[in-house]
């Protein structure tokens, strides 16, 4: 059978290495060699982001038949220049291999790679660029929800609305007078850190007024972006808002469906499919990400990590305020100070991870005064004993060419904000749906990113400092725990470390 031989070959490819290696190479490649062979879905939890991708691609490369792999340009890069060539060395293996948007004709064999945005638009919209049936590996799903409810965001800019008179000349003036009303009314919105807002209930009466009007002269002659934009942004799920131009004085319009769960469920049953995640659910089973990206019946596993290996240690000091209350700030800022002093004749990268906007700036301002050109905030060239301040965004982006750390600092816990207008419009389906919407979103959004945040200290069984109490005086605490495990307690920052306790 193929698993046997796929056991066989990475086994005897790994010793050939001679280099440590993740531990779980062999189970997982046996259960997508076993996934290939009987055409039924799976769904891996790994743990780590770099380190088992060998484990897939062995079964790929010795399978007879045609299969694809979804993934981020990135990766399909490495993937082709790194780890392929390695195996097809070892295997002598003749498999063609195509990078494209599109399956290339009926006889193809080989292995096809493409891209999340371009194979989900493809499954969704019924496209027919790659036929069904075909055995499909989904590389980094902790981001599903995001490709997808990005590759079904439909955007309305300024130049869409020239081509909206264009196609309506006897409407021009009801045009650029709603034009003017919506710019009137998005700059009266106060800023905000994310350049954009909800529509309002104002707004909207605008736009509807415009397309009514629309519908009263030959309909079908509007463009069909407009007319794609129509068909979603009225739909009672969709989730629609304004991104802001200050400095032009210009804005754009963007809706997408706040829940993907149903749009996904119909691409699932198209073919079998491997979804490979670092950290989808606490649970093996991944009850919740799967309600969420509407999927059932299909075989879970989740590999645990090294305990010996992958151990971190833990700062959660319990003396420090809540982060909504003032007397935060300066806690937090006295905490970093006296952590970076301790830190000063080190060779390593520190990071120092800041979901608040404002607190970021300001604690970089701080401590460049204190420490120098050290500190730098969200760039990726720094010394080798710099300081890194960095909101969740950017670091996830580039962790991955940054050298890892032996010490990440977060200031929060990466809770998705209600101040960002889109967290409070998906905040408000869940709402209008009578979900529980800190269970089903925020709280599974926040320790999946935790969890992926700190997979480079893992490797360096280095420390992690968390300065959020609520992680000690909330119900969910003991989640965020689990999440971070394996874990040991450590008292206070500084050489010869107390250990307080060992969590499992």
């Amino acid at each position: 059978m193929i698993e046997v031989e796929v056991h066989q070959q990475l086994y005897a490819f790994l010793r050939e290495q001679r280099q440590p290696h993740w531990p779980h190479h062999l189970t997982m490649a046996r259960l997508v060699a076993r996934a290939l062979r009987l055409e039924r879905s799976a769904l891996m939890q790994t743990g780590t982001q770099e380190h088992y991708r060998l484990s897939y691609l062995m079964p790929l490369l010795l399978w007879p038949g045609p299969a694809m792999i979804v993934a981020t340009a990135a990766v399909q890069q490495w993937l082709l220049m790194v780890e392929i060539p390695q195996l097809q060395q070892w295997i002598q293996t003749p498999k063609p291999m195509l990078q494209s948007d599109r399956w290339p004709d009926p006889t193809f064999e080989g292995l096809l790679l493409t891209t999340p945005e371009i194979w989900l638009l493809d499954r969704i919209t019924g496209l027919g660029k790659f036929p069904a049936g075909i055995l499909t590996i989904l590389d980094g799903v902790d981001d599903l929800e995001d490709w997808t409810r990005c590759a079904l965001t439909l955007d309305l800019h300024p130049q869409d609305w020239h081509h909206l008179t264009l196609a309506h000349p006897p409407l021009l003036e009801v045009i650029r007078e709603t034009q003017i009303q919506l710019t009137r009314s998005v700059f009266h919105h106060p800023p905000n850190p994310y350049e954009c807002h909800l529509i309002s209930p104002g707004e909207r009466e605008i736009l509807n007024y415009l397309y009514n009007r629309l519908q009263e002269v030959l309909p079908l002659h509007t463009p069909p972006l407009w007319r794609q934009f129509w068909q979603q942004w009225q739909l009672s799920t969709s989730l629609t808002w304004m991104t802001i131009a200050r400095p032009s004085g210009q804005f754009s319009l963007h809706t997408a469906p706040s829940d993907v769960a149903d749009v996904l469920g119909t691409v699932w049953s198209q073919q079998p499919v491997i979804l490979i995640g670092n950290a989808l659910d606490l649970e093996a089973e991944a009850t919740l990400y799967r309600q969420r990206i509407g999927i059932r019946d299909l075989t879970c596993l989740k590999f645990a990590p090294d305990r010996q290996q992958e151990l971190i240690q833990l700062y959660l000091p319990d003396h420090l305020p809540m982060p909504n209350t003032p007397q935060f700030q300066p806690a937090l800022l006295q905490e970093i100070r006296q952590m970076l002093a301790l830190r000063a004749v080190t060779l390593d990268l520190t990071v120092i991870v800041v979901g608040d906007m404002p607190l970021k700036a300001q604690l970089a301002t701080v401590l460049a005064a204190e420490f120098g050109s050290r500190v730098q905030v969200e760039k990726t060239s720094l010394e080798p004993n710099g300081i890194l301040v960095t909101g969740w965004e950017f670091w996830q982006q580039y962790q991955g060419q940054l050298p890892a750390p032996r010490l990440l600092a977060i200031a929060t816990l990466p809770i998705p904000s209600l101040e960002n207008p889109l967290v409070a419009g998906r905040v408000a389906y869940y709402k209008r749906s009578h979900q529980d919407w800190f269970r089903l979103y925020l709280l599974p959004t926040a320790l999946s990113t935790l969890q992926r945040a700190i997979a480079p200290v893992r490797s360096q069984q280095g420390t992690v400092a968390l300065f959020d109490s609520r992680v000690l005086h909330r119900s969910y605490g003991k989640q965020v725990l689990t999440a971070l495990s394996p874990l040991a307690r450590i008292n206070y920052l500084e050489s010869g470390v107390r250990f307080s306790s060992l969590l499992d």
